[in-house]
């Protein structure tokens, strides 16, 4: 086992699906990610391939795909995705953080108290 080599997943709902270790936790798991959601596996229900990507230890999902897309392994619905993320990028992300901030300096005023001499005059003109 070692970090980036492409697996086959062999059991589960996954089955035949492409899977990159993304971890090793112990000898009886790791955690792979890919085509497949991004959970513990067991080592005995992965077949390896001869493709390899270049990841660090416990690398995101995105990092993942990203490696999959450059050797052609990668799900048309994922592409489709990445390409998205991609458009928004940063100005996406500029955007989200300036009306974040704007939310947070608008402050609404607290109400004033009213004086007992306001109160009974507004309980005489509702009468």
């Amino acid at each position: 086992m070692e970090i980036g080599r492409v697996y086959t997943k062999l059991t589960g709902k996954d089955a035949g699906k492409k899977c990159v270790v993304v971890e090793i936790i112990d000898n009886n798991s790791v955690l792979i990610d890919g085509n497949v959601k991004r959970r513990k596996c067991n080592p005995k229900h992965l077949e390896p391939t001869t493709e390899k990507i270049e990841i660090e230890k416990g690398a995101s999902t995105d990092q993942v795909k990203h490696g999959l897309n450059k050797i052609g392994l990668l799900k048309e619905r994922y592409i489709s995705k990445i390409k998205r993320r991609d458009r928004k990028g940063k100005h996406h992300q500029k955007e989200a953080a300036k009306a974040k901030k704007e939310k947070k300096t608008i402050k609404k005023k607290p109400a004033k108290k009213k004086t007992e001499s306001e109160v009974v005059e507004e309980s005489l003109a509702k009468v």
